[in-house]
């Protein structure tokens, strides 16, 4: 199997989930955040990470010189969907000073590596958008700012309702990620893999059971 880096691809879509092939991430994010591509926000090299339970904190600020004075050794400053955001990968009572800690995702289930990356991406998507089914070589957060999230792997599925909600998954199960409910999806979406792996590979070898997919009618039904 060709091994490659790829970013979920998004297509806009009715009540029929549609899937799309695959790009990298190394394509930056631009100033429009119309349904489309995930794009890659921004990467971290973290050649050390502070022992176990660690989490995924967001924080807001309101300006990207506010974000970086609080900014950790394991932080990257984006701005996405009106707003400027820290992300710090840190033990779970960790604390920016400043701003508004918005959430902490957690905790990610770790394999050992002498050195990470955190990719960050960032994707908006109607209900009924999908990507292609792919695994990563490291834990997978996601976060929504709006809208509703369902994650279907072999073990079964995970959604999340509304406004902050939070999926993850560890690292080697394929994956089905879709928007369901009724409103487009806008959300984050955190891989911290080993450095010297590739973050996502696409897979064919699992195919799922269209529980996602049941799900978005149930919610687009009348």
């Amino acid at each position: 199997m060709r091994v490659r880096s790829f970013g979920l691809i998004l297509l806009a879509a009715s009540v029929v989930p549609s899937t799309a092939d695959a790009q990298a991430t190394t394509r930056a994010c631009g100033a429009i955040e119309g349904p489309g591509p995930a794009c890659l926000l921004g990467r971290k090299e973290l050649p050390s990470l502070p022992g176990s339970a660690i989490f995924w904190h967001l924080d807001r600020f309101p300006s990207r010189n506010a974000a970086e004075r609080a900014a950790a050794a394991t932080s990257t400053v984006v701005q996405a969907f009106g707003s400027t955001w820290l992300f710090t990968i840190a033990k779970q009572h960790w604390r920016a000073k400043g701003g508004e800690h918005v959430a902490a995702i957690g905790p990610l289930p770790l394999t050992p590596s002498s050195a990470y990356a955190a990719e960050y991406l960032r994707s908006v998507f109607d209900p009924g958008t999908t990507a292609p089914l792919h695994v990563h070589s490291g834990p997978e957060a996601f976060y929504a700012v709006s809208g509703d999230t369902c994650l279907e792997t072999p073990d079964g599925v995970r959604i999340g309702r509304g406004p902050g909600n939070s999926v993850m998954i560890e690292a080697g199960p394929p994956m089905l990620l879709m928007a369901i409910g009724k409103v487009p999806r806008q959300g984050f979406a955190l891989i911290l893999h080993d450095a010297s792996l590739p973050p996502t590979t696409l897979t064919m070898a699992w195919h799922p059971s269209g529980r996602c997919a049941a799900q978005l009618a149930k919610d687009q039904a009348p």
